[in-house]
C-alpha cells in the first residue's frame, strides 16, 4: 500500500521539478513511511511513498518495463498477479522483482489501456508511456484508492490526496461552490467533484489519458445488470455464496508482513473472520473497539465472535477526548467529510496496526446485500399512496415552512410529499434538502445555493440508468456509486493511512460483487430480514445467531451524550464564534437556539451539530493553513499577477463568501 503523486508538463519543453514531485510526496509520509521512489524525465515526474507489503526487498517503485520506455507507480494490490505473471513470462515479458507492481507495465505493453480489465484488487496508478508519450490515470472498480487530479498552469498534477497537489501547486485553493453544497446535502462530496474548483477525482472505474496537453475520460467497468439470476434453490444460493466469498477472502490473505481482521461484531465482518479462520494456519488476529457507553457498545458481540474462532483477539474501550481527536482529525481532512464513524475507524486502525500491517474488514456487504435500515424504509413508503405532484410541491412550498420544527412526523411528511425515486434522495441528505430544514442557514447563503445545479442531479442520473428494473436494486446501485466510494470507503482508506495500516475489503472482490449484484432482489431482503442469504451464510459457517439476529447498530458514537455532558463548551461554542458566523453560511440566531435545544435536552441535534462543526474545523484546520500557503506563495509573485486574481483570498463576510465561491 502506497501513496502516488505526479507532475507532468503539456508541452515537451516543460521541464519536471524534482523538489516539487518530493514536496508531494512528503505530506503523504503516512500513506508509506518504509520507503519513497522518485522517477523525473524531461516534463514528467512519478513519485510514491510506499507501505511495503508484499516483495519487501526488491518492490521498489517507480517500476519499468525492460527498456525503460514504461514507468509505473502504484497504490493497492493486485490479488491475482500469481496467476498473471506465468502467462506474461510465456509471452516473453522478463521480470526484475517479485511485486505485484509490474504486472501492470508487462499487462500494458500487451494490451495497452485495457490493461486495467485484467487487474483483480484495489488499486489506483500512474502509467508513463516515454515512446506514445501517454500518461495513463487509472482507479479500481469501487474507488478503495483515492485519486485526484488538476490541470493548472501547462501542467497535469495527480496524487493520491488533495494535500500532494496544493504543496506543488497552491493556487489551487479556489473553493468548488457545487462541492461545498453537496458536502452539506450527503455529509461527503461525491466523485467527481472534490472542495477545489480546479481539482477533481478520478471517478471509479475509470481511466485518464493525458496526451498532447489533453485528458480524455473513459469508464471501463460498471455494475452489471440486477437481480436477473434466480437460484433453484436456497442450497444452491449458498453454495455459491460460500464458495465466492471463500475464494475473495483467500486471495486477500497474500501478505509478506503480520495480518489480520477488523471486527466489529456485525454480520459482515463476523463472515469474513469465520472464513479467515477456516483458512489461517494459525489464530487469526482480531481487533475491536468499543465505547463505555453501553448503548454504543458493540465489543460484546465481537468478544463472542472471537471466542467462537478461536481468534486472538485485541480490544479497546475508549472514550475518547473528542475535542483533541476532531481538532487532529480535520487537520488531515482534505475536505468537508462528517461521518462519525471516522473516529472509532481511526482507533480501532490504529489499535491493529500495534500488530499488524494489513487487515481484512466487512465493508461493502450492506451495499451488496441490502443491510441498512433505509432500504426498508424506502420499499415501506413506495407502498403509501402517491401524493400528486403539484399537491406535493403545494405542500414543501408554502405549508412546510410553517410546521414546528419540533413537532413529531415532520420530515415524514416531507418525504411522502415527493415524487417515490426523490424519497429515497431525500433520505440520504442532511442539509439543505430543498426546502425540507434550511433555517439554520444565512438568507445570503440559501439565496446563492437555489441559485446552484441541485446535488441531487447526478443522483438522479445514477437512478434513471441503473441496470435494475426494481425498486430495491435501483439504490442498491446508487449506493454503490456514491456513498460506497464517497463516504464508507473514503473514510476508511483515510484512517486506515492516518495510522499506515492496509485495509482489504473481500465483499468489493469485483466478481463477487458483480455475482451479488446479479443474485435476485429476494434473496437480499426477504420478510423484512435484511441480507437473508448473507444471514444464512453466516449460520452456515458458525457465526452465533445472538450476533446475526440483534438489532442493527452501526458503526456509530454517542454523539448525543458527548455534546450534552461532554465536550468542553468551548468546542460547540466555535459555532457561535465571529469567525465561524463571518463566513456567511449560518444563521446566527437559530445556530444558538439549536445548540441550546441540544444541551437542554429538548432534542437531540448532535448529528446537525456534529456536520456543521466539521466543517468549521476543516476550514479552520485544513483550508485556511492551505490557504496561507497561497499567500505565502503568492508573495513572491508579482504585483501584476496578484492584479490579475489568481491568489485566492479567504472569505470574511457572507457576501465575500458566495462571491469567491462563485
Amino acid at each position: 500500500m502506497c501513496g502516488i503523486a505526479g507532475i507532468i508538463g503539456a508541452e515537451r519543453s516543460y521541464v519536471a521539478d524534482a523538489a516539487d514531485l518530493h514536496a508531494m510526496c512528503e505530506t503523504i509520509t503516512h500513506r508509506g513511511p518504509d520507503d519513497e521512489g522518485i522517477y523525473v524525465n524531461g516534463r514528467v515526474a512519478l513519485g510514491m511513498r510506499r507501505l511495503s507489503i508484499v516483495d519487501l526487498c526488491t518492490g521498489h517503485q517507480p517500476i519499468h518495463n525492460e527498456d525503460s520506455t514504461i514507468w509505473v507507480v502504484f497504490n493497492g494490490e493486485i490479488y491475482n498477479f500469481p496467476e498473471l505473471r506465468p502467462e506474461l513470462e510465456r509471452q516473453g515479458h522478463r521480470f526484475y522483482t517479485k511485486t505485484d507492481t509490474e504486472i501492470i507495465v508487462h499487462l500494458y505493453e500487451e494490451f495497452g489501456a485495457e490493461c486495467v480489465r485484467k487487474l483483480r484488487g484495489m488499486f489506483a496508478f500512474a502509467l508513463w508511456d516515454e515512446r506514445r508519450q501517454r500518461l495513463l490515470l487509472a482507479r479500481d472498480r469501487f474507488g478503495k484508492k483515492p485519486l485526484h487530479y488538476a490541470l493548472h498552469g501547462g501542467r497535469l498534477l495527480f496524487g493520491s490526496e488533495i494535500k500532494e497537489l496544493l504543496a506543488a501547486e497552491p493556487k489551487l485553493t479556489g473553493l468548488d461552490p457545487q462541492g461545498l453544497l453537496s458536502s452539506f446535502y450527503f455529509g461527503y462530496i461525491p466523485d467527481p467533484l472534490t472542495a477545489f474548483a480546479q481539482i477533481r477525482k478520478l471517478p471509479p472505474g475509470h481511466l485518464l489519458e493525458f496526451t498532447s496537453g489533453h485528458i480524455r475520460l473513459s469508464k471501463y467497468w460498471d455494475m452489471p445488470a440486477y437481480g436477473v439470476y434466480e437460484p433453484q434453490s436456497e442450497e444452491e444460493c449458498l453454495e455459491e455464496l460460500e464458495h465466492r466469498l471463500a475464494e475473495a477472502v483467500r486471495i486477500r490473505l497474500i501478505s509478506d508482513v503480520p495480518l489480520g481482521a477488523l471486527l466489529s461484531g456485525g454480520v459482515d465482518s463476523s463472515t469474513v473472520v469465520a472464513l479467515m479462520a477456516r483458512t489461517s494456519t494459525g489464530p487469526v488476529k482480531t481487533f475491536s473497539i468499543g465505547f463505555s457507553n453501553q448503548d454504543f457498545n458493540e465489543t460484546d458481540y465481537a468478544r463472542i465472535v472471537a471466542r467462537q474462532f478461536g481468534t486472538d483477539h485485541h480490544e479497546l474501550v475508549i472514550d475518547p477526548n473528542i475535542e483533541e481527536t476532531v481538532q487532529m482529525l480535520t487537520r488531515s481532512l482534505e475536505e468537508p467529510f462528517s461521518d462519525s464513524s471516522m473516529v472509532p475507524t481511526y482507533h480501532v486502525c490504529r489499535l491493529a496496526r500495534q500488530h499488524v500491517t494489513v487487515a481484512l474488514a466487512g465493508d461493502g456487504g450492506d451495499e451488496l446485500f441490502a443491510g441498512y435500515d433505509r432500504y426498508e424504509k424506502y420499499l415501506r413508503r413506495l407502498s403509501f399512496p402517491s401524493i400528486p405532484v403539484g399537491l406535493g410541491r403545494w405542500y414543501r412550498e408554502h405549508l412546510h415552512p410553517w410546521v414546528p420544527t419540533g413537532l413529531p412526523g415532520r420530515r415524514s411528511l416531507y418525504n411522502l410529499s415527493l415524487p417515490p425515486r426523490e424519497r429515497y434522495l431525500d433520505e440520504l441528505s442532511l442539509l439543505p434538502a430543498g426546502n425540507r430544514d434550511r433555517s439554520v442557514f444565512s438568507k445570503e447563503f440559501l439565496a446563492w445555493a437555489d441559485k446552484e445545479a441541485s446535488p441531487y442531479d447526478s443522483f438522479r442520473d445514477y437512478l434513471e440508468h441503473s441496470p435494475a428494473s426494481d425498486p430495491l436494486s435501483e439504490i442498491l446501485y446508487l449506493d454503490s456509486k456514491t456513498y460506497l466510494p464517497g463516504d464508507i470507503l473514503t473514510k476508511v482508506d483515510r484512517m486506515s493511512m492516518a495510522t499506515s495500516l492496509e485495509v482489504r475489503a473481500p465483499f468489493l472482490d469485483h466478481p463477487f460483487a458483480e455475482w451479488a449484484a446479479r443474485l435476485s432482489p429476494r434473496w437480499k431482503m426477504r420478510f423484512g430480514e435484511f441480507k437473508y442469504i448473507l444471514k444464512k451464510l453466516a449460520e452456515r459457517l458458525g457465526v452465533p445467531r445472538e450476533v446475526i439476529y440483534r438489532r442493527k447498530q452501526g458503526f456509530a458514537m454517542p454523539l448525543v451524550h458527548w455534546f450534552r455532558q461532554q465536550p468542553s463548551p468551548a468546542l460547540l461554542d466555535i459555532l457561535l464564534e465571529p469567525k465561524t458566523l463571518q463566513r456567511g453560511y449560518f444563521n446566527a440566531q437559530v445556530m444558538r437556539r439549536r445548540l441550546l435545544d441540544h444541551r437542554q435536552g429538548l432534542r437531540d441535534r448532535s448529528w446537525e451539530i456534529w456536520h456543521l462543526l466539521i466543517f468549521e474545523l476543516w476550514h479552520r484546520n485544513f483550508l485556511e493553513p492551505a490557504i496561507q500557503m497561497q499567500a505565502a506563495s503568492a508573495r513572491s509573485a508579482t504585483l501584476a499577477e496578484r492584479e490579475t486574481g489568481q491568489a485566492t483570498v479567504f472569505v470574511q463576510s457572507s457576501q465575500t463568501a458566495m462571491q469567491a465561491a462563485n
